[in-house]
Parts: C-alpha cells; sequence; structure tokens
C-alpha cells in the first residue's frame, strides 16, 4: 500500500474538513490547543466524535487505534465503565458546589500515601495552575526568587516558564511568547538537561538566590528524554546543600510509570511535586503537593495565596478515584509495563530494518519514535527540516492505517489499560508496512 492517499487528508475526512473551516473562524487557527491544529504534520486536524477502550471515532465514522489517549490521563482507555459510572453517581448528586466535598478528602489521602514525601496535596483544575501554584509556594517558603528550569522540558503556559535555553550553559530567562514581558521572566534561569556541570556552575554562582529547581524527572514534551539517575541525583544534592526545593513536574510521569510515579522508580525524594492527567481520570484536575511544613505556607493556614472556584470538583474527584481504583485493583502498573515491553519486541526488529534512523525510547507506558540522525537524544535536540517532513509522511501514512499518532514529531505516545496483544500488533505491521514505503 502507497502512502500516498496521506497526502489527500482532506478528501478522506470530509466532515472534519467541514469543522474545521467553521472553527477557523470562531477559534483562533481552529483549535483550543496549538498541537490540535495539524500544523508539524500538515493536513486537516482530526475532529474526534467519540472513544471507546483503545479506539477513538472521528466525525466521518473512521475508527483508529488511539496512542494519544488525550495525551496522557486516560491510562484506562476510553470510557471505561467503571470511570463512567463513578463520573455519572457524581453527576447525580450535582456538578459543582465551589465548596469542600468528601471526594477530595479521598483523592487527597490516596496521592498522599502513594507519593514519596507529599504529606499535604491541593487540587487545582490543570497542570499548569498546579506548577505554577508550587513555585510561588517554593518562593515564599526559601524567601528566594531565582526559578530554575531545564530546556526541553514542559511546565504549561504561565508567563514565568515560557522562556527557552541560551547558548551558555546558562541563561537569564528570555520570552519564548509574545504576550510575555522580559520582566516576568527575569528571575527565570534556563539548564539543558543531561548536565551536571552545568547546573554545579549556575549553584556557584547564585545558589543562594535560587528558590527551586524545577524538572521533569521523566521529560515527554521535547520528545521521551529519559535522564540518567546520576544527572537527578546531582540535582537533588546542589538544592539540598544550597537551600533551594526540588520540585518533580510528574504532571505526565505521575500515577502512570509506577504507583509513587517517577519518585518511586528513581528513589529520588523531590520537595514537592506537581500532578495532573491519569489523577483526572479523563476530568481536568491538577495537584500539587509536598512536606506539611512546607504546604503550610498556603492559605488559609499561611501567607501564600491561591484559589480556584473548580478546584477540588466532585464530578472530576469520581473520575480520579475510579482510576486510582482500576489501576490498584488490577496491578495496572505491572500490566502497562508488561504492555510497553511487549510493544518494545515487536517493534524494535521493524525499526532495524527500516532505510532510515528511527530510534525506539520507552518509559512503562510512555514511548517515542526518534527520528533523530544522531540518535536519541536526552537533551532538547531540534529535528532537521528532512527529519520533520518524514515524520509528517510516517503520521499520515499511518492515520491512513487507522493508526492515529500524536499530531508531532516530539510528542510521546501513551499505552492504556485497554490496548490489547492484537492491538499491539496492529501497530507493529502497520508501522513495518509504512516504513517500508518511505525513502
Amino acid at each position: 500500500m502507497s502512502d500516498d492517499v496521506s497526502a489527500r487528508p482532506r478528501d478522506l475526512h470530509p466532515r472534519s474538513a467541514e469543522l474545521y473551516a467553521r472553527a477557523c473562524r470562531v477559534i483562533p487557527g481552529g483549535v483550543s490547543s496549538p498541537v490540535r491544529a495539524f500544523r508539524a504534520v500538515g493536513g486537516t486536524p482530526l475532529f474526534i466524535a467519540r472513544g471507546a477502550g483503545a479506539q477513538v471515532f472521528d466525525a466521518d465514522g473512521r475508527g483508529y487505534l488511539d496512542l494519544v489517549g488525550s495525551w496522557g490521563p486516560l491510562i484506562a482507555g476510553h470510557a471505561h465503565p467503571q470511570v463512567l459510572a463513578a463520573v455519572s453517581a457524581a453527576l447525580e448528586r450535582g456538578m459543582t458546589f465551589g465548596a469542600p466535598c468528601a471526594g477530595e478528602v479521598e483523592l487527597a489521602e490516596r496521592v498522599v500515601r502513594a507519593y514519596p514525601a507529599v504529606e499535604q496535596v491541593r487540587f487545582v483544575s490543570s497542570g499548569t495552575e498546579a506548577v505554577m501554584s508550587a513555585i510561588r509556594v517554593a518562593r515564599a517558603f526559601t524567601g528566594r526568587d531565582l526559578l530554575v528550569k531545564f530546556a526541553g522540558c514542559y511546565h504549561g503556559h504561565a508567563d514565568h516558564l515560557l522562556v527557552a535555553a541560551g547558548s551558555g550553559l546558562a541563561t537569564f530567562g528570555r520570552p519564548s511568547s509574545a504576550g510575555v514581558p522580559e520582566a516576568f521572566t527575569a528571575a527565570t534561569r534556563v539548564l539543558p538537561l543531561d548536565d551536571e556541570d552545568a547546573a554545579q556552575a549556575l549553584f556557584a554562582r547564585e545558589g543562594e538566590r535560587i528558590a527551586a529547581v524545577i524538572v521533569e524527572p521523566v521529560p515527554a514534551n521535547h520528545g521521551l528524554l529519559l535522564q540518567r539517575p546520576e544527572f537527578l541525583q546531582r540535582l537533588r544534592a546542589l538544592t539540598s546543600a544550597h537551600g533551594a526545593l526540588l520540585i518533580f513536574d510528574e504532571v505526565i510521569s505521575g500515577f502512570r510509570l509506577a504507583r509513587g510515579g517517577a519518585a518511586e522508580l528513581t528513589g529520588i525524594t523531590p520537595d514537592l511535586a506537581t500532578f495532573g492527567k491519569v489523577i483526572g481520570g479523563g476530568m481536568p484536575v491538577g495537584a500539587f503537593g509536598g512536606a506539611r511544613r512546607i504546604m503550610a505556607r498556603l492559605a488559609p493556614e499561611g501567607d501564600t495565596y491561591q484559589a480556584g472556584t473548580l478546584s477540588g470538583n466532585p464530578v472530576a474527584m469520581a473520575a480520579g478515584i475510579a482510576t486510582l481504583d482500576l489501576l490498584e485493583h488490577s496491578d495496572g502498573w505491572r500490566q502497562l509495563e508488561s504492555r510497553g515491553a511487549e510493544l518494545e519486541a515487536l517493534v524494535r526488529p521493524v525499526l532495524a530494518r527500516a532505510r532510515f534512523p528511527v530510534h525506539w525510547v520507552r518509559a512503562g507506558s510512555l514511548f517515542w519514535l526518534s527520528l533523530h540522525a544522531a540518535g536519541a537524544p536526552r537533551t532538547a535536540a531540534t529535528l532537521t527540516a528532512a527529519e520533520s517532513a518524514r515524520f509528517a509522511r510516517l503520521f499520515h501514512a499511518l492515520l491512513a492505517r487507522g493508526i492515529y499518532l500524536p499530531p508531532s514529531a516530539y510528542e510521546a505516545c501513551f499505552l492504556s489499560l485497554a490496548h490489547t496483544s492484537a492491538d499491539l500488533q496492529q501497530f507493529t505491521a502497520a508501522l513495518d508496512e509504512t516504513l517500508a514505503t518511505l525513502a
């Protein structure tokens, strides 16, 4: 089968094309989040009508094996009966109260039991909000202003986090988005991943001014950039030695890679951690937590303000509890690791036969196909124009074969409990056939 069919995505998806044309008139770019617009791969974005298990169905009625999983939260698959039942029961009691509810207490107790060093947790409505709030608490607790982040790690779209790395070992934050004044990012420093010397040098210069270092322990937004344990251990040592806090952004990795997230897997305990995705079970939820002595700075107990009308929403809490129940009672994390290992065993021989570089990277149920000629990177590495174009062809050729990948060469794929051995074999066969057609 030729991949020529993928060059005509509008012809294949007329209803999506119609909806996209309408959306572009009333929504900037026709989408509510930029990557959905297919700008990195070309063609018309799919408008999804429904999901079931490991599949999604577009507005034209076509079904696809889904490896996006709503970018991570659907660890049980689409429309899991147990999650739907919990959400339905919660809806019958009311959609929102703007007041405390039992569900947020129960979900908070589960997070505290599961995650190392988290004694208290506060719920918010998104990962961006969780990170923004954790940083505010860290600055209040330490009485310092400087924040250190890493190129290739994404922590949401708060102004002070939208910064790009400079050419030196460390750089003053420079905005990477219009509408962000340089003054907002002046207290942000950016370091390269996988570079202990750069971190050491920055702390030697400004360690007494650094409030916190924030890092994705498993960076998954600029490819899947697996870090050496020694690098993360060095960050833990540097922050402890200089009185700064270490924040693990586990919005993607938390409750996906293990019950205790990347902190459990690495044996490294952060001071604060942020969560999202899985703990919402498909609903908009974020959270941040840490030791009681740090979290005590939050109002109303302390002097650091943070609030949200829909925080602790009862329907979202019910979805999160049901999802964690599924994982706990089905030995879900072992199952997900097994699925990831099974897919890896199937795919590696296929990639070895490819006529151009395709590298396999996996962490549990997360995986990434890196098209970098030099090999899968551990730092933020930009694909060449030719490599990006090759991914676009790969994406559309797989889409034509019923496989829905993230529409960006830098995004990781997600497996769920709903993916079966047959699904993994379907993906592998489609990938094998597609790679054979791409020179």
